[in-house]
């Protein structure tokens, strides 16, 4: 799934988002947990990327795992690059 069909330079990603979108959409960043603006959210719908609008998840995928951020049981079907990350 490397085959993105939005490229664009970090300069353009910066000026795009707001510094806390940017810093976790393009830095692997994570924002603070039970802050988010969709952690308690549960109304029917799609989350979509903030960067490009793809559609992730769909909202009967979601749950409150009472961690702090949101959480989802699985991706659309191919919407999601999973990268093992062993730090």
């Amino acid at each position: 799934m490397s085959n993105y069909k939005i490229e664009k330079s970090e300069e353009a990603w910066r000026s795009e988002l707001d510094p806390e979108s940017f810093k976790i959409l393009r830095q692997k960043g994570t924002e603070m947990p039970h802050t988010g603006k969709y952690n308690l959210h549960f109304d029917e719908g799609i989350y979509r990327c903030k960067g490009c609008g793809t559609q992730l998840f769909a909202s009967d995928m979601k749950f409150d795992s009472g961690c702090g951020w949101p959480s989802f049981d699985k991706a659309i079907e191919g919407r999601i690059e999973y990268i093992r990350d062993k730090i």
